[in-house]
């Protein structure tokens, strides 16, 4: 299977949607989806203003394929200077990271599963759309591993510090009911809704214009690290730009 059979891309104007594509394994994800998703990231079109991550078949993504760390991946980072070894690491990040730009709004459709690297790539998101009998865990640290792929830092912002810490390390199972409660799912929904509430949602962020949606989620990315007198000034900023630029496009 090449790396484009396993993730999919399908671009119907504004809305791009990304699709994993190995069902028989319940998209259990490779470096090479990684690679892809990450040159997605980089090609898509400046017209694309939202973006669809879902699973082909019953599961959103049971994490990375167990047959990664059975094979020459640890060996080939453990050769290398801790320069290169990290390079590698960030070009996987890089697969995740690109979904929270200012500039595109995501949406995850979560059926089934989201386990590890796939709940990560839900968390990545800015939206989760959760079919209610949606499965959710941490389940790097069982593997000796840690949530790498943005995982640790979307997690603590949405649910806090100690229930992350619960959640990371004791590995249990969040359905998508709990998963609301706990402030994971932007919304839950029956499974056969999912598809619809995500059609609704996008055509709802469509509706606000452009340059106002990109301001806004650039704002709440940082206000977490702003104290107010910073957030207060960024949002002066930006709302003079919003302004000066309907001045502009009025004359």
């Amino acid at each position: 299977m090449t790396d484009t059979d396993s993730v999919r891309l399908e671009m119907d104007g504004p809305v791009a949607r990304v699709t994993l594509c190995r069902p028989e394994v319940r998209n259990a994800q490779t470096p090479q989806m990684w690679q892809r998703l990450r040159n997605i990231g980089r090609e898509l079109s400046g017209a694309v203003r939202c973006v669809i991550v879902s699973g082909e078949g019953a599961s959103f993504s049971t994490g990375l394929d167990l047959s990664v760390l059975s094979g020459a991946l640890p060996a080939e980072l453990a050769a290398m200077d801790d320069e290169a070894a990290e390079a590698r690491l960030w070009s996987f990040q890089e697969a995740f990271d690109w979904l929270r730009r200012p500039d595109l709004v995501s949406v995850a459709a979560v059926r089934g599963h989201a386990i590890g690297a796939g709940l990560q790539l839900a968390l990545a998101c800015d939206f989760r759309v959760l079919a209610d009998d949606a499965r959710l865990r941490v389940g790097e640290p069982g593997l000796g591993l840690v949530p790498d792929l943005g995982g640790t830092k979307r997690m603590a912002s949405l649910i806090g510090y100690s229930r992350a810490m619960e959640l990371c390390l004791t590995g249990r199972t969040v359905t998508g009911v709990e998963a609301r409660d706990l402030g994971l799912a932007t919304v839950t929904v029956p499974s056969e809704a999912v598809d619809d509430t995500v059609e609704d949602l996008v055509l709802a962020v469509l509706s606000v214009p452009r340059e106002a949606a990109i301001e806004t989620k650039s704002l709440l990315l940082q206000a977490d690290a702003n104290d107010d007198s910073a957030q207060l000034a960024a949002e002066r900023a930006a709302q003079l730009r919003l302004l000066r630029g309907r001045s502009g496009a009025a004359e």
